[in-house]
């Protein structure tokens, strides 16, 4: 089997219909879709149970609700296709994607399209490259964009790649692409990115990427901690584009909080790890010292400056 589309499900009924719907449309039938209902409180279970019954390509897998992390995870295990491919539940794909990847697929363990934004029709046009995960990550990881680099759903993955060098998904956190991603391109030995644009990314402003709340504020420190202590050790790579994206992840944290917020997060830092990769701009390392006396005084210099 060629492919295997994960799907993960968590109270999507409005939007799901829509994302099933473009998956049966593929005009490429060499693949499997595999649907992981994570613990779904609406009528996203019936949804699935009726598209399942029409729809030889699906599985159905259903789990008590652990978060996007785990239902990916549970679908990586599962999958039998040569590549993965993710698709979150709210959006939707063009019917020749798969039919496309198909005829790039060759030696590469990353292959990297683009994708459209549903709210206003933006998106990111890549251009045609063969390179390293490493190259390709400090290329475009900073750069300005529609569609957030990080995002896993915009790429295709080999699946003995991911397996053999451990690259599951941290469970219990928020923004795992942010974790994900860095870790897959210094992995990656072979990378193509086709301009194509093949993925629909519907904004909500209750998702998890718009998410604001503490726990999103939790995960990015958890992150940041874990990827810096990781990336600190590594050697014989260019560093300078992961320590500024990571610094940024830091600021993230405390960009708009309470002082109770600032209290509660303080403790989780990793200060060393923060002073380390701080060191690749000056406006970083000056962020650096006004968080570690104040986040009050690092979001008071956000408003003069």
């Amino acid at each position: 089997m060629k492919f295997s589309v994960i799907v993960p499900v968590y109270n999507v009924a409005q939007y799901l219909g829509k994302c099933l719907e473009s998956l049966q449309k593929q005009s490429w039938k060499d693949y499997e879709v595999i649907c992981i209902n994570d613990g779904s409180t609406d009528d996203s279970r019936s949804i699935l149970a009726e598209w399942a019954q029409r729809y030889p390509e699906m599985t159905v897998i259903d789990q008590e609700n652990g978060g996007l992390s785990a239902a990916r995870n549970t679908g990586l295990k599962a999958a039998q296709g040569e590549y993965v491919v993710f698709v979150d539940s709210d959006d939707f794909v063009e019917p020749a994607m798969l039919s496309l990847l198909s005829g790039e697929t060759g030696p590469y363990d990353v292959i990297c399209y683009s994708s459209r934004r549903t709210d206003n029709g933006a998106y990111d046009i890549l251009v045609a490259e063969q390179t390293n995960g490493w190259d390709y990550y400090n290329r475009h990881a900073l750069e300005a964009r529609h569609v957030p680099f990080v995002c896993v759903w915009q790429r295709c993955y080999r699946r003995d790649f991911l397996l053999e060098n451990h690259l599951f998904f941290r469970e219990g956190i928020l923004h795992e692409d942010n974790e994900f991603t860095p870790r897959v391109c210094l992995k990656a030995q072979k990378v193509k990115t086709v301009p194509d644009v093949l993925y629909n990314y519907r904004v909500r402003s209750n998702s998890i990427m718009t998410n604001r709340g503490l726990h999103s504020k939790e995960s990015l420190i958890l992150i940041s901690n874990q990827l810096s202590k990781s990336f600190i050790q590594e050697s014989n790579i260019e560093k300078d584009v992961i320590y500024q994206s990571l610094t940024q992840y830091y600021q993230m944290a405390f960009i708009d909080n309470t002082r109770k917020e600032d209290r509660h997060l303080r403790p989780m830092m990793d200060w060393q790890c923060y002073h380390q990769v701080s060191r690749s701009k000056l406006r970083h390392r000056i962020n650096y010292i006004l968080i570690r006396i104040s986040a009050s005084l690092f979001r008071l210099s956000l408003r003069v400056l």
